[in-house]
């Protein structure tokens, strides 16, 4: 390797080990136990978090003045530190340490990284022992890069196995769901949500505090599920038993192409930990693997790797040109593939084309600190021109007089970040910028005061991870759900109550209201969560239902309402509707439906409501109610029982032309008997007098409506296309406008009878007839503002109110009115009734279609 870096003094390295096999072998476990044996040591790990991670671990073993960790963003290096936990691209390698190790060495091929690992591979060593970490595909090109290397092999602790597709409902908990958007892994957690209560979230684009407070909340069970990108393959130890992956599809950076086996494998291999196996598999909607790639991904045997990256690392830095060409070097080996298009070199290309900063880059020096600028990551991943522009000023500032930079200028950059507001984009889009910063604070050099900008970032950084982690729980996790889950999951029963308000807790979470004898929940989610959260609360409900039922059983009258749409309520909650029954005055009573209601409680609470609502018609509409039953009575005259039933029939009201029987053939007894009952026989209608009130006609109109209305969705007056009442007559209301949609009969179920525009109540439209008459008989008369008032019209609605009543206008012969007079043309009369069959009783007719042989096929009660 003749382009190789010269290696410090002191780093012969006696021991150089390459530790290979697939995920779950304790490669980690092993560097670590191999580092602490030593005097001093160093690892370094592909992920910021793995550092942390570690460095924790091993800060309790030697103490935490002997543990340093070191990564791009964060520096905690105590004065007599000898155990150095890093990541790959930040470790100080002038330090001379006994032991060296390189996590995840195959990443030496990775596209955007590798040239890093790989130069580590190539030079990186420790002066007692040096040891290499990763898959086994890296083997034959260890031993071709890197001399004299003992290799390893570790075999998997767990067996890794194939389960076929499963719908994401149907995932076992401990599940890991593995997509490659952010779009696809919010909304496969907000499925997860709804279903199971909760999933935690896994993005490369968290910040390290955000993604471990996610992964925390996993592990300690608060959820049973993760969804994540392929984030996860790296390192990430957790209690994972199966991976379902999402899609078998990812964009690189360039291009969307199919997972390779050994991308799958890597992701897969969460599943399982230390001794316990693992599945994997995929989502009902991806299908199924095909057989080799299954084979491939249990076995591990994956083809070797043939070439990594590489970027030389000896570099000059006498001009930018020079720097640019050593960039652009050749590799030594035909295993090394040189690394194109990186971040750094693209940005370092573009600034050295501004002329200021081309020639401030004057000097080894200069050239030297521009690098190092330009090496500032953008964890947007943009290389944005607003990167270039603060990468450029950057370097003005270190250039400049001062040689620091303005922090002023620094201040108001930072202070723009610190908002914990906004949704989950906008604060991952802050915690981006502030990684930035936070990485360029830990060059003490650019600042007078590197120390107070490392924690100013930090404070800021951890605040948005916070509010972050927040927000990404509030949208994904359920916590009632998730709780009541859980401790189904550990075999606990369910504590459940329902509060005298009707709230229903179960474990003390509000999961529903019970409104009467209907269990409302307080989600709209359906699936495992919701049904769980039904079974768990059914027990409290029953129990309660039934005391509510001997609670309605034995209620006042006071307690029980009945609506203007026909429901009727206990204590204002509807618990039952009237539909239509056999007769209009006998409706029939539907108890609300009721999964919690057992049959025999619902007849309970039907025979219940039942008593109470015939008490109540028989209060509204008592002379009614007798009129109803004296229909039956033998002691009335036939014709007495056949206009009582049209009366009850048409709850109290019936026009005079429609009665059964010749009313002035009535005698004297059998008008008596009507007066007894309130009957009034009017010249137009034949009414029960003691209905006109207005609680009485709200009920009358109700009862129509059931018996007559469209159904189930009732209302008094119903009309097609209208909600709720149509028409409802207002106290002591004698006259209305007509509305045409509505009946005739519903107006004179009311008590109102239709006249041209205006319906009237039957005992002023009896007046108004009166008046009529009285006039008639003395000639023609005008209409005049008395009968408008009489008639409760306005003037021009008075002609059609009169017409309506037999009354027209008369003619003089010059077109011009010359009063009103009785409407010559007869009005409609009822058919004549044919003769009586001889032997006929009195009372009866021959006919089997007569009104009285109609009454007789009633059966009516006697």
């Amino acid at each position: 390797m003749s382009r190789s870096r010269r290696r410090p003094p002191g780093r012969g390295g006696k021991r150089l080990v390459a530790v290979l096999g697939p995920t779950n072998t304790g490669k980690t476990y092993l560097a670590i136990e191999r580092m602490v044996g030593h005097r001093s040591g160093m690892i370094g790990f592909p992920l910021r978090l793995l550092a942390r991670e570690n460095y924790d671990r091993v800060k309790d073993i030697k103490g935490a003045d002997a543990v340093a960790l070191v990564t791009g963003e964060e520096k905690i290096i105590p004065p007599r530190a000898k155990y150095f936990l890093c990541t790959v691209e930040s470790m100080p390698l002038d330090r001379d340490v006994a032991f060296l190790a390189i996590d995840e060495i195959q990443l030496c091929a990775d596209r955007d990284r590798g040239h890093v690992f790989t130069d580590r591979l190539l030079h990186a060593r420790g002066a007692e022992e040096t040891m290499f970490l990763g898959a086994d595909t890296m083997r034959l090109l260890i031993g071709a890069l890197v001399p004299d290397v003992e290799f390893i092999t570790r075999p998997r602790f767990s067996r890794l196995s194939y389960s076929g597709p499963k719908k994401i409902t149907r995932l076992p908990p401990r599940s890991a769901v593995v997509a490659f958007s952010a779009a696809e892994v919010y909304d496969i957690a907000d499925l997860v949500r709804r279903q199971r209560g909760g999933a935690a979230v896994v993005l490369g684009a968290l910040s390290p505090r955000a993604r471990n407070a996610q992964v925390a909340m996993y592990q300690a069970g608060e959820v049973d599920h993760l969804v994540a990108t392929d984030a996860i393959g790296m390192g990430l130890n957790m209690d994972v038993n199966h991976v379902a992956f999402a899609g078998l599809r990812k964009f690189d950076g360039r291009n969307l192409r199919l997972l390779t086996p050994f991308e799958l494998a890597q992701i897969a291999g969460r599943a399982g930990r230390y001794m316990n196996d693992g599945t994997f598999g995929t989502t009902f909607e991806v299908g199924g693997l095909d057989a080799e790639t299954v084979e491939t991904v249990e076995t591990h045997a994956f083809p070797p790797l043939e070439t990594v990256y590489w970027r030389n690392s000896d570099l000059a830095f006498n001009t930018i040109r020079a720097l640019v060409r050593g960039l652009e070097a050749p590799p030594p080996a035909p295993e090394l593939v040189p690394k194109r298009d990186a971040e750094d070199v693209a940005a370092l290309t573009k600034l050295a084309r501004d002329p200021d900063i081309a020639g401030r880059a004057g000097t080894p020096q200069a050239v030297r600190l521009l690098w190092d600028v330009c090496r500032i990551p953008d964890y947007r991943k943009e290389l944005s021109e607003s990167h270039l522009r603060l990468l450029g000023r950057i370097y003005a500032d270190l250039t400049g007089p001062g040689q620091c930079l303005d922090e002023d200028w620094v201040a108001a950059q930072i202070a723009r970040l610190d908002r914990a507001d906004g949704d989950i984009e906008t604060l991952v889009s802050r915690i981006d910028y502030i990684r930035t910063w936070t990485y360029v604070s830990h060059r003490a050099d650019w600042f007078a005061d590197a120390g107070h900008w490392q924690e100013r970032t930090r404070a800021i950084e951890d605040k948005l991870s916070d509010a972050l982690h927040e927000r990404l729980t509030q949208r994904f996790v359920d916590r009632r759900t998730a709780v009541l889950v859980k401790r189904l999951k550990d075999g606990d029963g369910l504590l459940s109550a329902v509060k005298p308000s009707g709230e229903v807790l179960v474990e003390g979470h509000f999961v529903g209201t019970l409104e009467g004898f209907q269990f409302v929940p307080d989600t709209t989610e359906t699936g495992i969560g919701a049904r769980t959260i039904m079974g768990a609360a059914a027990r409290a409900l029953r129990q309660e239902v039934a005391t509510r039922v001997e609670r309605l059983c034995g209620d006042s009258i006071e307690a029980f309402t009945l609506d203007d749409c026909g429901r009727l309520r206990w204590r204002g909650i509807y618990v039952a509707r009237l539909a239509m029954g056999t007769r209009v005055l006998r409706p029939r009573l539907i108890v609300a439906a009721s999964d919690l209601l057992t049959d025999a409680q619902a007849g309970v609470i039907r025979r219940r409501l039942e008593a109470w609502l015939g008490k109540e018609i028989k209060t509204r509409l008592g002379p009614l109610v007798r009129v109803d039953r004296a229909c039956g009575s033998e002691r009335l005259a036939a014709p007495v029982r056949g206009l009582l039933y049209q009366l009850a029939e048409g709850l109290g009201t019936l026009p005079r032309r429609r009665a059964v029987v010749r009313i002035p053939k009535l005698g004297a007894t059998e008008r008596r008997a009507l007066a007894r009952f309130g009957v009034r026989l009017g010249v137009e209608t034949v009414f029960v007098n003691d209905l006109l009130d207005p609680q009485a006609v709200r009920m009358r109109g109700l009862l129509w409506s059931v018996h007559h209305g469209p159904g189930k969705d009732i209302a008094i007056g119903n009309v097609p296309g209208k909600d709720g009442p149509a028409w409802l007559p207002a106290p002591a209301l004698t006259s209305a406008p007509r509305d045409t949609a509505l009946d005739d009969s519903f107006y004179l179920a009311c008590g109102y009878l239709p006249l041209g525009p205006r319906v009237l109540r039957v005992d002023q439209a009896e007046r108004l007839a009166a008046e009529l008459r009285k006039l008639s008989r003395q000639g023609p008369f005008m209409a005049t503002h008395a009968l408008a008032r009489l008639a409760a019209c306005s003037m021009e609605e008075l002609s059609p109110v009169l017409a309506a009543l037999g009354f027209e206008a008369a003619d003089d012969g010059t077109h011009r009115a010359a009063g009103f007079g009785r409407n010559s043309a007869p009005r409609p009369r009822r058919a004549k009734p044919r003769r009586k069959a001889a032997g006929a009783k009195q009372g009866q007719s021959g006919e089997s279609d007569s009104p009285f042989a109609k009454l007789r096929e009633l059966n009516l009660p006697r």
